[in-house]
């Protein structure tokens, strides 16, 4: 063993980063080299200049309930970069009509019969408010029982308006998904273990507002998630490589062999212990050789793929006070045709602007199976948001600037053999030694769930390293520690 431990962590993505900022914390001698396949890092977070102003084109905002995305940015200068939304009132289109989002829903879930007592139905509603009265649901109080599909079981205990009017819009929101595929507890774990009601389970975890200030949902960097990216890059001290696929990983008597570059002229690396922080696709082809199970296992987690639309508009356009608007279910235009996009993120709302500033805003497009919408070209999208900005608000102001970012395959689907599949990832790769696993595909796809992911990693190679070299003692420094 080496005195310098060398480690690779392959895939440039916040989870990437983040395993490598972590391991430097644990092994700061360490020979850390990230290898990005892409000529960019930051995976799926991703800022770009619009109208001179820093705007996010991929994840804009992390929530707080989790606190590791908090911590990080504290822990690295950045805390007063930190912003919250001005405005977090959000609504959604359903039967034809714009209202308030519920306060008081958990991905869709009511707390009770009143928070939507003005989207649904009257038969709707008094749906909600029986299942208070109903059988706990079995399947959050037996860890062993398979998952099931939130669409079956919400539209069975609370009626398939809330599916369709709430759960559908905020899950494919999140996962680009549809509720009748994704798996209760992969998308819901918070809910695991529930004895009671969903409505009284729910209730709980959201409690009523007080008359003081609340606490900021989500949380956001004012020049954009890229100033994280770069701070984590610079802070984990690692080489980054750019524009280079890792064509193979093989297990070695002493550690890891990795074969990088073009096939016509391959490089090839040696290191004590990899992380792979790739796309579950990517991951899937990566530990064909060496981790077969965990490679099938990542193959039974299927992706989707989605378009952001962001424009930038005259500075005195007028949007509604609102941070945004999703769409329900089968909404369409008043002439019949369907709406392209599935929610507007009013950005200058939700995050606020100078006077005399531009209107920035986005919206989203895609769920899981949609290619024919995402076959559009960028023309014919811009022109399709901004009908649905006109029918929806009234807005029908040209765009200054305007740019489409397509996200193929970004979106790991949490269907309802998700968590059996990332249980047999971990256990395969758990059997061989100096290797780990992190990214939005295993227990979260938001930033602070993979963060955590890529913190488990890096405590796992630093154990790792620590017994070959003979030290005593736990990984120190490592957040969730």
């Amino acid at each position: 063993m080496p005195a310098k431990a060398t480690v690779v962590v392959v895939g440039g993505g916040i989870a990437g980063l983040t395993a490598a900022y972590e391991l430097r914390k644990a092994l700061p001698d360490a020979d850390i080299t990230v290898i990005e396949s892409t000529d960019r890092l930051g995976g799926k977070l991703r800022t770009v200049e619009l109208a001179g102003r820093q705007v996010d084109v991929g994840a804009e905002a992390f929530v707080t309930r989790n606190p590791t995305a908090v911590r990080m940015v504290d822990e690295l200068g950045l805390a007063g970069e930190l912003v919250h939304p001005a405005l977090s009132a959000a609504t959604v289109r359903a039967a034809g009509r714009t209202v308030p989002l519920p306060r008081r829903t958990f991905l869709g879930l009511p707390a009770g019969p009143d928070e939507v007592a003005g989207l649904l139905s009257p038969d709707g509603t008094a749906k909600v408010a029986a299942e208070r009265d109903l059988p706990p649901l079995e399947l959050l109080s037996d860890p062993d029982a398979p998952d099931v599909s939130v669409g079956h079981v919400i539209a069975e205990r609370f009626g398939r308006e809330v599916v369709d009017r709430l759960v559908e819009p905020l899950l494919g929101g999140v996962y680009a998904g549809r509720a009748d595929l994704l798996g209760l507890r992969a998308t819901m774990p918070a809910l695991a273990g529930a004895t009671t009601s969903l409505t009284e389970a729910v209730g709980r975890m959201i409690p009523p507002p007080s008359d003081g200030p609340r606490k900021p949902v989500f949380g956001a960097l004012r020049e954009g998630m890229g100033t994280l990216v770069d701070t984590l890059a610079r802070a984990s001290g690692a080489t980054i490589r750019r524009g280079l696929p890792v064509r193979s990983l093989r297990r070695t008597e002493d550690g890891w062999r990795l074969e990088i570059g073009s096939a016509a002229a391959p490089e090839f690396l040696t290191a004590d212990a990899v992380v792979v922080a790739v796309p579950t696709p990517a991951a899937r082809k990566l530990l064909a050789d060496e981790v077969p199970e965990a490679s099938a296992a990542y193959a039974r987690i299927d992706v989707a793929s989605s378009a952001l639309v962001s424009l930038v508009l005259p500075p005195d356009t007028v949007l509604p006070e609102s941070s945004g608007v999703l769409l329900a279910v089968g909404e369409r235009h008043a002439d019949g045709t369907p709406f392209t996009a599935k929610a507007f993120t009013f950005t200058s709302r939700k995050w606020g602007r100078a006077e005399g500033q531009p209107v920035l805003l986005r919206a989203s497009i895609g769920r899981y199976g949609d290619v024919e919408t995402l076959q559009r070209d960028d023309a014919d999208l811009v022109a399709a948001v901004r009908l649905d900005l006109r029918e929806l608000t009234g807005v029908d102001a040209a765009p200054v600037e305007r740019t489409v970012t397509r996200w193929g395959g970004g979106l790991p689907q949490y269907g309802t053999d998700h968590t059996r599949a990332v249980a047999a990832i971990e256990r395969a790769v758990a059997k061989m030694p100096g290797l780990a696993v992190a990214g939005a595909g295993l227990h979260g796809v938001g930033i602070p769930a993979t963060m955590d992911t890529a913190c488990a990693a890096a405590r796992t190679i630093h154990a790792y390293v620590t017994s070959r070299s003979g030290e005593i003692g736990p990984p120190s420094g490592l957040v969730g520690d």
